[in-house]
């Protein structure tokens, strides 16, 4: 049999994509926007800057895939086909609510160099206000269309719902308000109850 030349490929283009926006959004986070170059990003992934390029190309790109992946740290968003359990419940998932405290300082970390850095680079208020809160919002409303379908929920206006939601449940999460728990918690059974009351309120008869 003729031999293969070349290496051996260990790592799909998605995982190395996933891979290179994980490392990139730990180094914008540290050095932030401006201090954050593609050599660096390159040199913390042990590949070459060609090799960065033929994945993302420009760091204006690589931020998009650092946003693309906060969202879903933020919203577990789209669900798996033909998810059927209740709304509550996947609710308390799409949110993340009890995920482990490591995932959830890092997550919190992004929010902090994004409120530091987007005060001074209005572009990037831009990027994270299409890409971030409004996709966001838009597949929460999505999601909250197929529970209306399928007859779950009654709701007029699913996207107004899903501006409801976030601000209902992102309110008690991030920002100066998430300072005011006791314990983890405590802010928990406090989402817990926002998740039962907006269903409550939302149920089709």
């Amino acid at each position: 049999m003729k031999r293969l030349r070349g290496r051996p490929k260990t790592q799909s283009d998605d995982e190395r994509r996933q891979a290179i926006a994980a490392e990139a959004r730990r180094t914008f986070i540290e050095l932030g926007y401006r201090g954050t170059t593609t050599d660096i990003v390159a040199a913390r992934c042990h590949m070459s800057k060609h090799t960065l390029y033929r994945v993302f190309e420009s760091k204006a790109e690589l931020f998009l895939a650092v946003v693309g992946s906060h969202r879903r740290m933020m919203l577990d968003l789209p669900r798996p086909e033909g998810e059927d359990r209740p709304v509550d419940e996947v609710l308390k998932d799409i949110f993340m609510i009890d995920i482990e405290e490591a995932s959830e300082r890092e997550r919190e970390a992004f929010i902090s160099f994004v409120i530091r850095e987007s005060a001074d680079l209005p572009e990037l208020r831009d990027i994270l206000h299409r890409e971030g809160l409004e996709r966001s919002r838009g597949l929460l409303a999505g999601w909250l269309d197929r529970q209306v379908t399928l007859k779950k929920l009654a709701i007029d206006d699913t996207s107004s719902g899903a501006r409801m939601l976030m601000d209902l449940l992102f309110g008690g999460m991030v920002g100066p308000a998430s300072r005011d728990w006791k314990s983890r918690e405590d802010r928990n059974r406090h989402l817990h109850r926002c998740i039962a009351m907006f269903v409550k309120g939302a149920q089709a008869s």
